[in-house]
């Protein structure tokens, strides 16, 4: 069993858990996911690897609730424990030095896009960012991203925030 030592609402159905693995936080890198069960007749799912401490032997999670599982998820609070959690999975993104290089996310995806962006700031190249979503208060993991780009641009499909269209539009 895993035990949450962290959670933050970064949005009304969005959630940041930071859950101890200290074994998975020392090998993932970026692009990979953990599959993981919430109870011991819960479902199994796979989650994206937002980030890991390795020295405090933690990975975080970025979690929206569209269902019972991440319900569930999304309901546990530090002290709390993941019933099981398998991890690192699936093949890590081919990072390298290409030179100049865009990221896209929208929504909760920003939460698959902030690894992979971190590990193509850290290889030393170019990187522009460009986050949506649907309105302001849907915006997650934007200091994050912010921190590991040269340039980076906002998008709200209703324009409550950065510019008023898709992500497409700066792109």
């Amino acid at each position: 069993m895993n035990k949450v030592l962290s959670k933050v609402w970064l949005a009304p159905t969005v959630a940041k858990i930071e859950i101890e693995a200290p074994l998975t936080a020392r090998k993932r890198l970026a692009g990979q996911f953990v599959i993981l069960r919430v109870t011991e007749t819960g479902e199994r799912i796979p989650i994206t690897i937002a980030g890991s401490d390795p020295e405090r032997g933690s990975i975080t999670l970025v979690v929206q609730q569209v269902g019972a599982t991440t319900r569930d998820l999304c309901a546990l609070e530090p002290g709390d424990f993941v019933r099981d959690l398998a991890g690192p999975l699936g093949k890590p993104t081919h990072i390298d030095k290409w030179g100049r290089v865009v990221c896209v996310a929208g929504g909760v995806g920003a939460a698959v896009v902030l690894p992979i962006a971190e590990a193509i700031h850290k290889a030393g190249n170019d990187l522009d960012v460009i986050l949506g979503a649907r309105s302001e208060d849907l915006i997650v993991l934007e200091d994050e991203l912010r921190a590991v780009c040269s340039r980076f641009w906002l998008t709200t499909d209703d324009g409550s925030r950065g510019e008023h269209g898709l992500v497409t539009l700066p792109l």
